[in-house]
Order: structure tokens, then C-alpha cells, then sequence
């Protein structure tokens, strides 16, 4: 009973600290300077979810890190919704706005992920114009954050599945500033 009440928490705290990484990636001054990023709530919340996006594609091609795929996945709704909460939404709106949270998340990851697999900057840049920026970005920034992904996404590729599984993710991918100017 002990072992398993262990494994749990061991678990928990793996999916913590890999969280946490994927919070300071979102929080990278240089998604808001060069990739201007809204440095707004719907804004920060775009960076949150490119950074889950791109680890859940990492997780997806490994049949042993699924499970912890979705448990990061899970993390991150509900720091959505404690975010909701403390910023006043009520107790009655929140899983209104958790759906639409959730709907924009899986859009997103449906607009991305052909590009992303492909390796298409250029498509994958269209996509985030419309998604992150309503159309209307600054000139540059969706190549920037085009090219960020996909160096991320390498980044990610590179690291084992016991690194992943053990939290022992890098706060910044390999090879993501390399080439991104």
C-alpha cells in the first residue's frame, strides 16, 4: 500500500518539476521581445501552450511517455483553471471558460502539428499569425516563433525518454537559439 502511495507522489513530483520547465520556457523574455508575444493573460497563455504542445509532440512518438504526456496536459488545465480563479473569474464561470480554454488549446494543437512534423517553418509561421497574433503580427515575429518551435521540438527529440521521465528536462531545448536570428 506504502509503495504504491510512493510511486504516486514520486510521479507528482516528476510532472511538477517538468511543469515548471515548461512555464520557464513560456516565460523566455525573448518570446515577448523578438516573437512579440502579447505580454497579456491570453498572450501568456499562447507561450504556455506552445511550450505543452511541444512536449506532448515529443511524448506522442514514444508509446512509453504517453501516459506522462497527458499528465503534464493535465497540469497545465489546471493551472488554467486556479489562474481563472485568481484573477477573479467566479465559481460558476470557470468551466465555461475552462471549455473555451481547452478548445483553443486542441485548435491549436490541430493547426500546429502538421507543420510542426513537417518541419514547415513557413506554413507553421502562417499558422501561428492567425492563432497567436489574430492576423495581425509584427513583421518577423511568427518566422521567430516558427523557427523557436521547431528548434524546441529538436531539442526535445534529443532527450531520452528516461531524461523525460525523470523531469530531467532542459528549461531551454538544445539548439533552439542556434540559427533563430
Amino acid at each position: 500500500m506504502f509503495e504504491r502511495w510512493r510511486r504516486r507522489r514520486q510521479n507528482r513530483e516528476v510532472v511538477e518539476r517538468t511543469y515548471g520547465a515548461v512555464v520557464a520556457r513560456a516565460r523566455r523574455p525573448a518570446l515577448y521581445l523578438e516573437g512579440a508575444v502579447p505580454d497579456t493573460v491570453l498572450g501568456r497563455y499562447e507561450a504556455l501552450g506552445i511550450e505543452v504542445l511541444l512536449l506532448m509532440e515529443r511524448c506522442r512518438a514514444d508509446p512509453a511517455l504517453r501516459a506522462f504526456s497527458q499528465d503534464v496536459v493535465d497540469r497545465f488545465m489546471l493551472d488554467m483553471d486556479h489562474s481563472l480563479r485568481e484573477i477573479g473569474i467566479g465559481y460558476q464561470g470557470v468551466p465555461r471558460r475552462m471549455r473555451r480554454l481547452a478548445e483553443r488549446f486542441y485548435t491549436r494543437v490541430a493547426d500546429y502539428d502538421g507543420p510542426l512534423t513537417a518541419r514547415d517553418e513557413v506554413a507553421l509561421a502562417a499558422a501561428l499569425r492567425k492563432r497567436v497574433f489574430a492576423g495581425e503580427a509584427p513583421e518577423g515575429a511568427a518566422d521567430f516563433l516558427a523557427r523557436q518551435m521547431i528548434a524546441t521540438a529538436r531539442g526535445y527529440e534529443a532527450l531520452s525518454a528516461d531524461d523525460i521521465l525523470s523531469g530531467r528536462i532542459a528549461p531551454h531545448a538544445q539548439g533552439e537559439d542556434a540559427d533563430v536570428r
